[in-house]
């Protein structure tokens, strides 16, 4: 898994928060995911915005309609 935050986000303290937010995601759900996945999540702007529990929505979301979850 790979993210990438550009400065058109904020900060680098935003910046950084985002990916922490997109890691922890990850990692929490990572053994639900098709072992043959290469995920890149780009961050846009507004994610600076999201709270852990908005984030986390947003991106198991996007792995359900990606077919990205076993079973």
């Amino acid at each position: 898994m790979g993210c990438t935050v550009s400065r058109k986000v904020g900060s680098a303290v935003a910046r950084n928060r985002v990916k922490r937010l997109i890691r922890e995601v990850y990692r929490k759900h990572r053994w639900h995911l098709a072992s043959d996945v290469h995920l890149v999540i780009v961050a846009r702007p507004r994610a600076a915005a999201l709270s852990y529990d908005q984030c986390d929505e947003a991106i198991r979301r996007l792995f359900h309609n990606g077919g990205l979850l076993l079973g």
